[in-house]
């Protein structure tokens, strides 16, 4: 099959074309394309300016594609809002399916091959203040905790650390690392890991198989807790 990825649940906008083949004993995966555009600022006409020069030049056509995938969050609202309506409106033109893949299980899906199957995996997407989007994950797969915002404080997951190496990744780690890089369970590797849709695209292979696919109509974004907009200021007469 052949998905389009999108990714925009933070500041890096980015789309990937995966081939995928789930015939064999376990999903296989190509990478076509991947354009990623590293900006503060999202916008819909950038979006759709990538993904038509993405398909265009490996060689496809829209109507080409077998399914849509999408990063659902959490991240950014703004962006979260514009991949997603994007993604349910190429959906609605093609008459594809729907994929949604969550945001911290595609980053941990990232550098799940580098660490022992003891270790657990913490994404973290920056939230503003000392607040992160995090979820854990098993280095062999599972989910150990679910999603959830925490506000990072000295005594953050210490039952977990307790128990587990925790290997801690993504731009929310700068806020964990200066509370906890001491416990000697706490890791905070050398690498840059950001939402991509490289490893959505990956996921989304293994979803399409298992034919887990979104309601176009119903399919709202994850964003984790609502969103809390600045209140205006009442005009003095």
């Amino acid at each position: 099959m052949l998905i389009l990825s999108i990714d925009t649940s933070t500041t890096v906008c980015s789309v990937a074309l995966h081939q995928g083949d789930t015939g064999a004993l376990a999903p296989v995966t190509s990478l076509l394309g991947c354009y990623e555009l590293f900006t503060e600022r999202t916008s819909s006409a950038r979006l759709t300016t990538l993904i038509q020069d993405l398909v265009e030049h490996t060689g496809h056509q829209l109507s080409d594609l077998d399914a849509v995938a999408v990063a659902k969050g959490p991240g950014s609202y703004t962006g979260l809002r514009i991949g997603v309506s994007t993604a349910k409106g190429l959906c609605y033109a093609l008459d594809k399916p729907l994929i949604a893949i969550n945001t911290l299980e595609a980053m941990a899906a990232q550098i799940r091959p580098y660490f022992t199957s003891h270790t657990l995996l913490c994404p973290m997407i920056d939230a503003r203040r000392m607040e992160v989007y995090t979820a854990f994950y098993e280095a062999d797969g599972g989910e150990m905790r679910p999603p959830a915002a925490v506000v990072v404080e000295e005594n953050s997951f210490s039952d977990l650390l307790a128990a587990y190496p925790i290997v801690f990744f993504g731009d929310g780690a700068a806020k964990c690392k200066p509370l906890l890089q001491y416990h000697p369970n706490a890791l905070f590797p050398d690498l840059t890991v950001r939402p991509s849709a490289r490893t959505v695209g990956e996921l989304a292979v293994e979803a399409f198989g298992a034919g887990q696919f979104e309601d176009v109509a119903l399919f709202e974004p994850f964003y984790l807790k609502d969103f809390v907009g600045t209140r205006p200021r009442t005009p003095v007469v």
